[in-house]
């Protein structure tokens, strides 16, 4: 009950204060409506422009390294903004990186791997390792050229 007396009593304590300042409740009434209308005026002046899609192209974080991170503010100034992706931003493509160690690794296995080549190895490779599993129970019993590849008296056969 009490919280309710202490919301009435504090309304009509409101209530009381503005009816004795007038001028003051005139001035929180139109002050707000006054900002709202400059707010409605600027908007009329100045429509909304239509612009495109701004990208930018990559930029080095400082944990790259503090040379590559200032080349990276450096040369990127002016921050100007493309309406078309940059090579950075095109999935599956890694673009400004090209003399990385990442992405020269990559074209390798993708020239490497990429082929008819490389399954027809596969497939070869797969024959070859069927092939040396059956090889050193004959080869090193009878002399042939795997015996004595181990110098370690632990790994050779008996």
């Amino acid at each position: 009950m009490a919280f309710w007396t202490q919301l009435m009593l504090l309304l009509w304590k409101n209530s009381m204060y503005r009816r004795r300042q007038p001028v003051q409740l005139l001035v929180e009434l139109l002050w707000p409506l006054f900002l709202f209308f400059i707010l409605v005026a600027v908007r009329h002046s100045h429509p909304p422009l239509e612009h495109h899609e701004c990208h930018f192209p990559n930029k080095p974080l400082p944990s790259a390294g503090t040379v590559p991170w200032l080349q990276g503010l450096i040369c990127n100034v002016n921050n100007t903004c493309f309406p078309q992706l940059t090579l950075g931003e095109e999935p599956g493509r890694l673009s400004n990186f090209n003399n990385s160690l990442v992405s020269r690794l990559l074209a390798d296995a993708h020239t490497v791997l990429g082929g008819a080549s490389a399954h027809r190895m596969l497939a070869g490779l797969g024959k070859l390792i069927a092939t040396l599993r059956a090889a050193p129970s004959t080869g090193e019993e009878a002399g042939g050229p795997l015996a004595g590849l181990s110098s370690e008296p632990r790994l050779a056969r008996p």
